[in-house]
């Protein structure tokens, strides 16, 4: 069974029923069904249409369910629009279903957390870690806005901003996380850039290739995580950095700065050193404080730190550090890299140690376990 198809074909299946007129919640459910019975049955007799099976069945799915309503004679009427047998149209429509998803009935943030839901395929509990929030309050925050849109016509789609949002957190998600999202946030962004006038969008999107230039170069053969001052330059795909050197500064030129634009130049300026003895620093944190100015991120600040540390020593990068809530994920961990900078390897490994406790992931957890061991050993050696 191919989970991957499954997943691609999720967002056209599920815009396929809304056009039809199913409220979002129902049809949601509808193809959560249908993937169900894919799951148990394909293996066996795979359908030679994947899409137009997935359509039909959870069509049905969504006429079983809706019949028992109280509105019965309005909904079967429905049964005559079930779409014909034969194969279904090779339209892609993800990104508009994520349009349709940031619905003006929606926050922002309810808007960004359906759609990773329910389009991006991310779990509640990897869209609570991106917002920073339990994984309980995501959940309650998912499930409103599912009764939020409950019954409401998708004619009206949200602002480029709140999509923005959405394929942001999907492709780091994809970038850092347990699936593998990142190149289909790309894909989609690329559609986006090229569909509509907004500096932002090429900024998002010159962003993503500057990041993804680097993946290769991110992991050992073992699957252990290489940070970025001890990575291969040589495996960085330069056609990738090249053209998103390009996109961003043809997006700067606008004068329409952005989050995403500022995110960009960071990583522009991470592509363009030769090594890590030769990154300009200062530039960084230069462009580290216009976001902070457009972000106000306790995030944003935490790299800010890190950058400081760089360009003026580690001592003002802990100076910069003490600032910020030491509950801020990641906090730890570079409180230890900064003390290690520092030439204070007991402290640093003890932090090292720490934030292995705090990591999120399985591959994180294991490089900061080695930092610890690494330093604890040099001092025992």
């Amino acid at each position: 069974m191919d989970e991957a198809l499954l997943r691609s074909l999720t967002p056209n299946v599920l815009t396929v029923l809304v056009r039809r007129g199913a409220d979002f919640a129902a049809a949601e459910d509808a193809v959560q069904e249908a993937l169900v019975e894919a799951l148990r049955g394909w293996p066996a007799d795979p359908p030679r249409d994947p899409k137009g099976w997935l359509v039909t069945v959870a069509w049905r799915k969504f006429l079983d369910a809706t019949r028992a309503d109280t509105a019965r004679r309005r909904r079967e009427d429905r049964a005559d629009e079930e779409p014909p047998p034969g194969p279904a149209p090779a339209a892609d429509d993800t990104l508009q279903l994520y349009f349709l998803c940031a619905h003006p009935s929606l926050t922002p943030s309810s808007a960004v957390a359906l759609t990773l839901r329910a389009v991006g395929g991310l779990t509640t509990r990897q869209i609570a870690r991106a917002y920073l929030v339990p994984e309980a309050t995501m959940a309650q925050r998912i499930s409103r806005a599912k009764r939020t849109v409950s019954g409401v016509r998708f004619d009206r789609p949200g602002d480029v901003a709140t999509v923005l949002r959405v394929l942001y957190l999907v492709f780091n998600e994809g970038y850092s996380g347990d699936v593998d999202l990142a190149a289909e946030a790309i894909r989609l962004t690329r559609q986006l850039a090229a569909s509509i006038d907004h500096p932002e969008a090429a900024g998002l999107l010159a962003l993503m290739l500057l990041h993804h230039a680097r993946r290769a170069a991110r992991t050992a053969p073992d699957g252990s995580l290489v940070p970025l001052a001890e990575q291969d330059r040589g495996r960085w795909d330069t056609r990738l950095i090249a053209e998103g050197v390009g996109i961003l500064q043809t997006a700067l030129a606008r004068d329409r700065l952005g989050e995403f634009q500022a995110q960009a130049a960071i990583a522009a300026l991470h592509a363009d050193a030769p090594t890590v003895e030769e990154t300009d620093w200062v530039q960084i944190v230069e462009w580290y404080d216009e976001l902070a100015e457009l972000t106000d991120s306790p995030v944003v600040r935490l790299n800010r730190a890190v950058a400081v540390g760089e360009a003026d020593g580690p001592r003002a990068g802990l100076a910069a550090l003490a600032e910020l809530d030491a509950a801020l994920p990641r906090h730890t961990a570079v409180a230890a890299y900064l003390h290690e900078r520092d030439g204070d390897p007991e402290t640093a490994a003890r932090l090292y140690a720490e934030a292995a406790h705090q990591a999120t992931t399985l591959a994180e957890r294991d490089h900061l376990t080695r930092r610890a061991a690494r330093l604890n050993a040099h001092r025992n050696g």
